[in-house]
């Protein structure tokens, strides 16, 4: 019985240099060789050598009993097939069978053949693989077929029989189990790293989509500040912080005539590529729409129709879009269940526009938008947001909601400009969140009318 123990012993020993070869030869150059099938004839020598000289640590590292040498030779063999194909098999396994035979034996010359077969067994294997890492199970089919072959041609020609017949009896259980274990563990390391591989190919592929994703959502909206170097009559400023690489978010701003300024702000429902894709056709069909239509309700109701048509995923946008006229200061507006935008008055005070019938584009063809007025005087500025403003979460989870936002807005000066209007709110979200996760996007539309309409 302790023979038996000592024999299991001495064999999970030698079996644990596998995991050391198997992490070694992983960060290797012949292993990315061998995982995109670029392996030249450099690279075949060189696993040659190593698996060659697996099989010889295989058997120096057995235990001698009856005569014999209980050992992991063939797994260097089989592996080396496994892996690099028939040329590196027996390449390996008569560099292990011819060092075994060496030793002499009365088992000498089967036991060397049977090292030689492994690598060819382990090359056939790669090629019904069509030349990929075999699976684990097949692995472990393998080492049981190779240890199975090496007992049988013991008993076949190794003399006197009685003695290879004891020899086969004492060796061929843990033999087999020990060999089957390290094959399957050497081929889940490999296996396994080149999954991790493949995974952090394909995260590092939909990283850089994802950042052209966003540059070319960035590039739609607007971008440049001032907008308008040429126009005086007021100060205009808008920036867009996605929580992710590309989000739903979107500002935009452009003349529909001389006299008249188009301002809207959206925030589409949902968050990632999906959002940001609906997000680009509302912006382009806002400016399309507007070019017709100088009517804030007629221009959402016109965006709207599309935006149902085929809408199979049932995503939707809230928007806000107005009108200010540069002569008069009038704002005609409209909002299709978007957050009404501050007024800050030029004298004191904050003003919530009041909120008009609609609601999200995309939700029903039937939606009904209203429209209203208000009017900003000489320094009156105007801020519209998203709700990740005041859905903006600290770390124990609580809002930063309109309350926080008014009183931000109420110590912006009429001389801080659209900017600052901005600044004074970033700042007060950051105060409060203290380097929170951010879970939305942040976008934001200054707008301030100056002392002259000029």
């Amino acid at each position: 019985m302790k023979e038996s123990l000592d024999l299991v012993i001495g064999l999970v020993k030698s079996m644990a240099v596998v995991v050391v070869v198997a992490y070694l030869f992983t960060r290797t150059r012949t292993y990315h060789q061998v995982m995109h099938q670029q392996l030249h004839g450099r690279g075949r020598a060189l696993l040659i050598v190593i698996f060659g000289a697996f099989s010889v640590w295989g058997t120096l590292a057995g235990v001698t009993i009856l005569g014999g040498i209980a050992n992991t030779r063939d797994m260097g063999p089989a592996l080396g097939g496994l892996l690099g194909g028939p040329i590196v098999g027996l390449g390996a396994g008569l560099i292990g069978g011819l060092q075994r035979y060496s030793m002499g034996g009365f088992v000498a010359l089967p036991s060397a053949m049977a090292t030689v077969v492994a690598g060819a067994a382990g090359g056939g294997v790669y090629l019904v693989c069509r030349r990929r890492v075999a699976p684990v199970w097949a692995a472990m089919l393998l080492a049981l077929f190779t240890e199975s072959f090496l007992m049988g041609i013991n008993l076949l020609i190794a003399r006197p029989y009685s003695a290879a017949l004891a020899l086969v009896r004492e060796v061929t259980l843990p033999m087999l189990v020990v060999n089957a274990l390290g094959m399957g563990l050497f081929v889940f390391i490999v296996r396994n790293e080149e999954r991790e591989r493949a995974i952090a190919a394909q995260k590092e592929r939909m990283e850089g989509e994802l950042k052209v994703a966003r540059d070319i959502q960035l590039g739609i909206v607007p971008k440049i500040f001032p907008p308008f170097p040429e126009h005086r009559e007021f100060d205009l400023f808008a920036s867009l912080e996605s929580a992710r690489e590309v989000g739903g978010d979107l500002y935009d701003f452009f003349f529909l005539d001389d006299d008249h300024l188009g301002l809207a702000i959206g925030d589409v429902a949902g968050k990632g590529v999906p959002a940001s894709l609906f997000m680009a056709v509302t912006i382009t069909l806002l400016r399309a729409v507007s070019q017709r239509t100088g009517e804030p309700a007629d221009v959402l109701a016109r965006i709207n129709a599309p935006l149902c048509h085929d809408n199979d995923a049932a995503m939707f946008v809230t928007l806000f879009f107005a009108v200010y006229d540069l002569r008069t200061g009038v704002l005609t507006y409209t909002s299709g269940g978007h957050p009404p935008p501050y007024i800050l008055r030029a004298g004191g005070g904050i003003e919530a526009l009041p909120q008009t019938a609609g609601a999200g584009l995309g939700a029903s063809p039937r939606i009904a938008f209203g429209v209203a007025e208000a009017t900003l005087r000489p320094g009156d500025g105007l801020l519209l947001y998203t709700d990740g403003v005041t859905e903006a979460m600290d770390a124990a989870g609580g809002m930063f909601g309109a309350e926080r936002l008014e009183a931000a807005l109420g110590g912006v000066r009429a001389e801080d400009g659209a900017a600052g209007m901005m600044a004074a709110v970033r700042s007060a979200v950051a105060a409060f969140t203290r380097g929170a996760e951010q879970y939305d996007d942040i976008t934001m539309m200054g707008f301030r009318r100056t002392d002259s309409t000029s």
